[in-house]
Parts: C-alpha cells; sequence; structure tokens
C-alpha cells in the first residue's frame, strides 16, 4: 500500500460543447473488448476499460476527467462534446446523481460482459465506467465454479491493498439485472469511503460504493495459506487447480478447456468440485465484508454519497 496522500491526477483540457472533435471507430469490436466471458469461459475477466469511459450499446466512449462531479465531466460524442449527464438525458437515461456507484471485481469491469448482460435482457446497455483507486481491497478467486464453468473472482480485505478497480454507474433496472446474475452466489455490500477509500481520476474520493464478495469464501493459495490471487489468466488458474488435486482431475480434468466444457454443462458436476475445494482445504471463510452487507430497501445513489474531506473544489 502506497504511503503518499491521495492527489488529484491530471485531467485532459476539452472541447467546448458545439466543437466538432475528431474520434476513431470506438466499437468494442475494434477496440478489443467484445469478449463475453458468460460464452468463452477461458477468456475471463475479460478485457477491462482502462480509462474513463460511456459504454453505450456496442460503443465505448471517452470521457474527459475534470475536478468536478462525474456528471460534469466530458464525452466524446461523434460529432461534439458535451458533459455526461447531458448526453445520458439525450439518450433517455438517467444521469449519473440517480445511479448507483458499483465496484466491478471481474468480468463485471469487462465492456463486452455488461453490455452481454444487459442486451440479452432488452436493457440499455448504457453505463458510466471509471477506473477507481481503491484502498483496502484485494482481488482473489471464489470458492466455487460458476454457472458458465469459471472459476470467478471476488474482492476480500487487505489493509494493505491498493488495487484500480472500475466503478460503474448503474441504474436501477441495471442494478437489479446484474444482481440477479450475482445472487446467491454473491452477496451486495456497500464500503463506506472513510473505511475504503476510493479515488476517482478527477481527486473525488467517493463517499461509498457498492461491491459484491462471494458467498462461498476465497480460494487460498496452499503454498502461503494466504488468497490465491484472481484477476489473472483462466486456464492458468484451473490448470494450477487441477495440477493440486487428484478428485478434480477426476472430475474435470485433464486441461482447461475440458474443465470449462463440462462444468458449464452440468449444474451437478459444479457443485461436486465446488465441494472439493472445500475437501481440499483450500477455502478462506469471508467475514469481512459482513458489517457492510446492505439488505436496506432503499438504495444508496451517488447524490447520497458526496466526496470525502473536499476531495473537490466547492462550486460557487
Amino acid at each position: 500500500m502506497s504511503g503518499t496522500q491521495d492527489t488529484p491526477c491530471p485531467y485532459r483540457a476539452t472541447t467546448p460543447k458545439g466543437v466538432t472533435v475528431t474520434t476513431k471507430d470506438r466499437s468494442l469490436q475494434a477496440l478489443g473488448l467484445d469478449d463475453v466471458p458468460a460464452k468463452q469461459p477461458l477468456t475471463y475477466p475479460g478485457r477491462p476499460t482502462t480509462e474513463p469511459s460511456l459504454l453505450t450499446g456496442g460503443e465505448l466512449l471517452q470521457l474527459d476527467v475534470r475536478p468536478l462531479r462525474l456528471g460534469e465531466w466530458y464525452v466524446e460524442e461523434r460529432q461534439e462534446q458535451q458533459r455526461l449527464d447531458e448526453a445520458l438525458a439525450d439518450l433517455g437515461q438517467v444521469g449519473t446523481g440517480h445511479r448507483h456507484p458499483v465496484i466491478a471485481v471481474g468480468s463485471n469491469a469487462s465492456p463486452g460482459q455488461v453490455a452481454h448482460k444487459l442486451t440479452r435482457l432488452g436493457i440499455p446497455a448504457t453505463v458510466p465506467m471509471v477506473p477507481v483507486r481503491v484502498h483496502g481491497i484485494g482481488v482473489g478467486c471464489s470458492g466455487h465454479i460458476s454457472p458458465a464453468g469459471y472459476v470467478a473472482g471476488t474482492p476480500y480485505v487487505d489493509p494493505r491493498a491498493e488495487t484500480t478497480l472500475v466503478v460503474t454507474w448503474l441504474d436501477s433496472t441495471q442494478l437489479k439485472a446484474v444482481d440477479d446474475t450475482e445472487f446467491p452466489d454473491y452477496r451486495r455490500a456497500i464500503l463506506p469511503g472513510d473505511a475504503f477509500a476510493m479515488t476517482m481520476p478527477s481527486g473525488e474520493r467517493l463517499g461509498g460504493a457498492y461491491i459484491y464478495f462471494s458467498a462461498h469464501g476465497v480460494l487460498a493459495d496452499p503454498a502461503t495459506g494466504q488468497a490465491r490471487p484472481g484477476g489473472g489468466d483462466q486456464a492458468e488458474l484451473l490448470a494450477a487447480l487441477l495440477a493440486g488435486s487428484a478428485r478434480l482431475r477426476e472430475l474435470l480434468g485433464p486441461d482447461p478447456a475440458t474443465w470449462v466444457r463440462r462444468a458449464g454443462a452440468d449444474r451437478a458436476l459444479r457443485e461436486r468440485g465446488t465441494l472439493v475445494f472445500g475437501e481440499e482445504g483450500w477455502v478462506l471463510p469471508q467475514t469481512d465484508f459482513l458489517p457492510y452487507v446492505d439488505d436496506a430497501s432503499e438504495l444508496r445513489l451517488y447524490d447520497d454519497l458526496p466526496p470525502l474531506d473536499d476531495s473537490l473544489p466547492r462550486r460557487a
């Protein structure tokens, strides 16, 4: 964990609204961000966005960062730039203040996966996505096998960790759709910004954000007894798990491609494989998030979570 103080990141100068700008092809395919791990399990967790962006259907538009709240940043459109909240309104979508900030750990940071999850349900895939520096959260591997056959990521509390994670701003319908893909294997918590510092590229310290954590615990590295690092190459992870357990090799082997093919097609096999994780002594319980579990009927909005510590300049 860095000992330096959080400082605002530089932001790019932007062209005023109405001035034509030239943009390259921003389709997910052209950007190489169209992987859908739900369809191609060995690509999990997919490719995350690496810059502040607005996902809108099959495109990912750049956001120009301002030292202001998210809705005041500029989005590059085909012909002109305009403020993000204005662009969302033009698309018939709610503004950032009425959206829920959700930290994405795993494939929910991948624009291709997010677009797939929403569009297959007929929900507009219009989502601001911003890489944010998060203190106190590490990324591990969930102690279960997902319905797609891969072993998904999960956060865990690590006071020493400093990780860049994508925060998605979801409207209520989008959040309900993501809930349905996560439950019951994951639970939702809301992390307070004063306990888990979350710093935007603008310098804003978020007052809080939602996060999903595994209900099945975190896989441990047998060599260290600590959480096994997640978020890396899925094939390498599955190969390591197969190498470490004769029972997994018998059940899902001999290789990662066979694992995802068999596990993705058979719920009973997934459940048996999940049990083997525990029988091998690989699963660490997740209790650190329990004080932050959110079961409230009224969900917190970005407008409900003001910046911390005067991290943004006061507006006149």
